[in-house]
Protein backbone atom coordinates (compact mmCIF):
# COMPACT_ATOMS: atom_id res chain seq x y z
CA UNK A 1 0.00 0.00 0.00
CA UNK A 2 1.23 3.44 -0.90
CA UNK A 3 0.15 6.93 0.15
CA UNK A 4 -1.85 7.45 -3.03
CA UNK A 5 -3.85 4.29 -2.25
CA UNK A 6 -5.15 5.59 1.07
CA UNK A 7 -8.89 6.27 1.11
CA UNK A 8 -11.22 7.27 3.95
CA UNK A 9 -13.57 4.60 5.30
CA UNK A 10 -16.89 4.12 3.47
CA UNK A 11 -19.39 6.75 4.66
CA UNK A 12 -16.77 8.75 6.60
CA UNK A 13 -17.00 11.75 4.25
CA UNK A 14 -20.35 13.16 3.19
CA UNK A 15 -20.57 15.38 0.11
CA UNK A 16 -21.63 18.89 0.98
CA UNK A 17 -25.05 20.04 -0.20
CA UNK A 18 -24.65 22.43 -3.16
CA UNK A 19 -27.86 24.42 -3.38
CA UNK A 20 -29.04 26.85 -6.04
CA UNK A 21 -27.24 25.13 -8.93
CA UNK A 22 -30.16 24.63 -11.31
CA UNK A 23 -33.41 22.70 -11.27
CA UNK A 24 -31.75 19.50 -12.42
CA UNK A 25 -29.67 19.28 -9.23
CA UNK A 26 -32.76 18.72 -7.05
CA UNK A 27 -31.78 21.72 -4.91
CA UNK A 28 -32.31 24.53 -7.42
CA UNK A 29 -34.73 27.47 -7.50
CA UNK A 30 -35.76 27.78 -3.79
CA UNK A 31 -32.76 25.72 -2.65
CA UNK A 32 -34.74 23.43 -0.33
CA UNK A 33 -36.28 26.32 1.65
CA UNK A 34 -39.81 25.98 0.28
CA UNK A 35 -41.87 29.01 -0.80
CA UNK A 36 -41.89 32.44 0.90
CA UNK A 37 -41.84 32.97 4.66
CA UNK A 38 -39.48 33.75 7.50
CA UNK A 39 -37.34 30.66 6.99
CA UNK A 40 -37.05 31.25 3.24
CA UNK A 41 -35.47 34.67 3.70
CA UNK A 42 -31.80 35.48 3.90
CA UNK A 43 -30.90 35.73 7.59
CA UNK A 44 -34.38 34.45 8.46
CA UNK A 45 -35.40 31.95 11.10
CA UNK A 46 -36.18 32.27 14.78
CA UNK A 47 -33.84 32.39 17.75
CA UNK A 48 -33.14 29.27 19.78
CA UNK A 49 -35.60 29.87 22.64
CA UNK A 50 -38.46 31.26 20.51
CA UNK A 51 -41.80 29.55 21.22
CA UNK A 52 -44.07 31.12 18.61
CA UNK A 53 -44.77 34.25 20.64
CA UNK A 54 -45.66 32.32 23.81
CA UNK A 55 -43.66 33.53 26.81
CA UNK A 56 -40.47 31.42 26.63
CA UNK A 57 -39.58 28.97 29.37
CA UNK A 58 -36.46 30.99 30.20
CA UNK A 59 -38.66 33.99 31.07
CA UNK A 60 -41.28 31.96 32.93
CA UNK A 61 -38.78 30.63 35.47
CA UNK A 62 -38.02 32.74 38.56
CA UNK A 63 -34.80 34.69 38.62
CA UNK A 64 -32.07 33.49 40.95
CA UNK A 65 -32.52 35.21 44.28
CA UNK A 66 -30.47 35.72 47.41
CA UNK A 67 -26.80 35.02 48.04
CA UNK A 68 -24.55 32.75 50.09
CA UNK A 69 -22.79 34.40 53.01
CA UNK A 70 -19.12 33.37 52.81
CA UNK A 71 -18.63 33.92 56.52
CA UNK A 72 -21.60 31.97 57.91
CA UNK A 73 -20.59 29.40 60.50
CA UNK A 74 -22.25 26.01 60.03
CA UNK A 75 -22.63 24.21 63.34
CA UNK A 76 -23.06 20.45 63.59
CA UNK A 77 -26.06 19.79 65.87
CA UNK A 78 -25.61 17.20 68.64
CA UNK A 79 -28.43 16.31 71.05
CA UNK A 80 -28.29 15.32 74.71
CA UNK A 81 -29.75 11.84 74.07
CA UNK A 82 -26.80 11.14 71.74
CA UNK A 83 -24.29 12.31 74.36
CA UNK A 84 -25.97 10.20 77.06
CA UNK A 85 -25.88 7.12 74.83
CA UNK A 86 -22.27 7.48 73.60
CA UNK A 87 -20.38 8.86 76.61
CA UNK A 88 -19.83 7.49 80.11
CA UNK A 89 -19.91 9.36 83.43
CA UNK A 90 -17.23 12.02 83.97
CA UNK A 91 -16.14 11.80 80.30
CA UNK A 92 -15.18 14.92 78.38
CA UNK A 93 -17.28 15.83 75.35
CA UNK A 94 -15.23 17.85 72.84
CA UNK A 95 -14.84 18.11 69.07
CA UNK A 96 -12.17 15.41 69.08
CA UNK A 97 -14.20 12.99 71.23
CA UNK A 98 -17.34 13.59 69.13
CA UNK A 99 -15.35 12.87 65.96
CA UNK A 100 -13.93 9.66 67.49
CA UNK A 101 -17.43 8.31 68.26
CA UNK A 102 -18.62 9.22 64.74
CA UNK A 103 -20.89 12.22 65.41
CA UNK A 104 -18.60 14.64 63.56
CA UNK A 105 -17.31 14.05 60.05
CA UNK A 106 -14.51 16.55 60.56
CA UNK A 107 -12.98 17.21 64.00
CA UNK A 108 -12.61 20.91 63.09
CA UNK A 109 -16.36 21.46 62.64
CA UNK A 110 -17.93 23.70 65.30
CA UNK A 111 -20.59 22.00 67.46
CA UNK A 112 -23.88 23.12 68.94
CA UNK A 113 -25.46 21.02 71.71
CA UNK A 114 -29.25 20.97 71.66
CA UNK A 115 -31.63 19.88 74.42
CA UNK A 116 -33.45 16.90 72.88
CA UNK A 117 -33.45 14.00 75.35
CA UNK A 118 -32.14 13.74 78.90
CA UNK A 119 -28.71 13.36 80.53
CA UNK A 120 -28.43 10.81 83.33
CA UNK A 121 -24.70 11.11 84.09
CA UNK A 122 -22.29 13.99 84.75
CA UNK A 123 -20.43 15.06 81.60
CA UNK A 124 -17.79 17.71 80.96
CA UNK A 125 -18.93 19.45 77.77
CA UNK A 126 -16.55 21.74 75.84
CA UNK A 127 -18.23 23.01 72.66
CA UNK A 128 -18.64 26.19 70.61
CA UNK A 129 -22.36 26.69 71.31
CA UNK A 130 -24.99 25.21 73.60
CA UNK A 131 -28.66 25.96 74.09
CA UNK A 132 -29.74 27.31 77.48
CA UNK A 133 -32.00 24.31 78.16
CA UNK A 134 -29.23 21.84 77.31
CA UNK A 135 -26.85 23.68 79.66
CA UNK A 136 -29.42 23.50 82.48
CA UNK A 137 -29.96 19.76 81.95
CA UNK A 138 -26.21 18.97 81.93
CA UNK A 139 -25.58 21.03 85.09
CA UNK A 140 -28.63 19.45 86.78
CA UNK A 141 -27.08 16.02 86.14
CA UNK A 142 -23.86 17.15 87.87
CA UNK A 143 -21.87 17.98 84.75
CA UNK A 144 -20.10 21.13 83.63
CA UNK A 145 -20.24 23.23 80.46
CA UNK A 146 -17.48 25.29 78.85
CA UNK A 147 -18.25 27.39 75.77
CA UNK A 148 -15.22 27.66 73.49
CA UNK A 149 -14.49 30.27 70.85
CA UNK A 150 -14.44 29.17 67.23
CA UNK A 151 -12.59 29.92 64.02
CA UNK A 152 -14.59 30.75 60.92
CA UNK A 153 -15.71 27.50 59.29
CA UNK A 154 -14.21 27.54 55.79
CA UNK A 155 -16.51 24.84 54.42
CA UNK A 156 -18.75 25.64 51.46
CA UNK A 157 -22.33 26.54 52.31
CA UNK A 158 -24.89 23.77 52.24
CA UNK A 159 -27.38 24.18 49.45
Amino acid sequence: MKLHDLRPAEGAHKKRKRVGRGTGSGKGKTSGRGQKGQNARNGGGVRANFEGGQLPLTKRLPKLRGFNNRFKVYYVPVNLDQLDRLFGAQEEVSQASLASVGLLGNAADPVVVLARGEVTKPLTVKVQRISATAKQKIEAAGGSVEVLGYEVNKRLPRS
